[in-house]
């Protein structure tokens, strides 16, 4: 799923285009004991409530595709008989009307997800009549092509609200604030089945992560049944190791700012797709030819490839760099730089010692107070 197709779901947790049949919740304290459990038609929930349900489903579904949000595709075993597709897929079409699949729906998450506090699962279903689009992209809701059905599952920390002084109105006086358990917005989350292309893919789902650098892994691989995805932070690990490893003594300034800067460009040039741009194994083996890397090294590329990751790993463009500046370190000072501004630092040899040369304007400030530089005719004389 791309931004434009997870933003029409995101819609459907709105009062106005409401899509939400039925709703079902599992408190789980840190024993994993279930120490509640409901099921409602979510229309039949105070006005109040269903607000801060709404709120909990977006956050579900929030962040950046690629990072926080990562397209998942189940392996052909897990859609055979027994598999978690296959269960998925019965969930779904119960409607959440079969209380014995939604027990083993919660036995399965306590089992595999590791989470040591307190946490409420919230699984619905919704119903979305999908409105057919015009040539101009407008939707025409009078004309819809079929029914998407989906389950959406999000998994909140329940955390005892902190202790303080509050007001009270009705005593005038101010006094203990009565500690509650709170539901947060979720850590993790799915959507299942995937809405790609505008449609139903049961072969896919859309997996959610607060913090795309802890992932649930046994979640995925156990309770969902997919591979667990590179994190952003081990994509951009794996990427500097591969740079690393490929160019070896030849790893120098001018070759990697290179590579940074056409990434950035290649990010640039589709920065309007609502698909992030992804790198393939021969696309990342392109962009270091591009950017200067020898022939000679670009022939060991594919073993170095394959021992970081695999054939079949894939990074997000975004997760390899950094947009807003580029960090040049040493042990004992650190220069940032924005992108579009790289070209005013350079390397040069003096008496036989490496530099990392910036160019002085006529702005230049420390710790805030500005200060003149030498021009030439002032340093020529020294």
């Amino acid at each position: 799923m791309n931004k434009k197709e997870i933003s029409e779901i995101k819609k459907l947790f709105t009062p106005s285009h409401c899509a939400i049949t039925r709703i079902c919740g599992c408190y789980v304290d840190a024993e994993k004991n279930q120490r509640m459990k409901m099921k409602d038609a979510f229309l039949s929930l105070p006005e109040e409530e269903m607000f801060k349900y709404f709120n909990i489903f977006r956050k579900a579904l929030s962040g950046s595709v690629g990072k926080n949000i990562m397209n998942m595709e189940f392996p052909l075993e897990q859609e055979a008989e027994g598999g978690t597709q296959e269960f998925l897929l019965k969930m779904r079409d119960s409607e959440l009307k079969n209380d014995e699949l939604i027990e083993e729906f919660y036995q399965r998450v306590m089992e595999t997800y590791i989470y040591g506090e307190n946490y409420y699962i919230i699984l619905i279903h919704g119903a979305y009549d999908v409105p057919g689009r015009a040539s101009d992209n407008l939707d025409m809701d009078d004309a819809s092509d079929y029914v998407y059905n989906f389950i959406l599952c999000s998994i909140c920390p329940v955390k005892l609200s902190k202790p303080g002084l509050c007001y009270n109105s009705n005593t005038n006086h101010m006094e203990n604030r009565i500690q509650d358990w709170l539901v947060e917005v979720p850590d993790t989350g799915f959507l299942f089945p995937a809405f790609n292309d505008r449609n139903t893919d049961i072969h896919n789902l859309v997996y959610y992560a607060k913090n795309p650098e802890v992932l649930q892994t046994d979640f995925i691989d156990q309770f969902l049944g997919c591979r667990t995805p590179l994190s952003a932070k081990t994509q951009k690990e794996t990427f500097q190791n591969l740079i690393e490893e490929t160019l070896e003594n030849t790893c120098d300034f001018e070759t990697v700012m290179n590579i940074h800067e056409n990434l950035n460009e290649l990010i640039e040039e589709r920065k309007e797709d609502p698909e992030p741009l992804v790198l393939d194994k021969q696309e990342v083996k392109k962009l270091f030819a591009n950017s200067g890397v020898d022939n000679e090294k670009l022939e060991e590329f594919d073993t170095h490839y394959e021992s970081l990751a695999d054939e079949k790993t894939s990074f997000v463009a975004a997760n390899l760099t950094s947009a807003r500046n580029y960090e040049i370190k040493t042990p004992d000072v650190v220069i940032k730089v924005a992108p579009d501004k790289a070209q005013l630092v350079e390397t040069k040899i003096i008496n036989g010692v490496p530099y990392i040369m910036i160019e002085a304007t006529d702005l230049v400030e420390i710790n805030g107070i500005t200060v003149r530089t030498p021009r030439p005719e002032e340093g020529s004389g020294s």
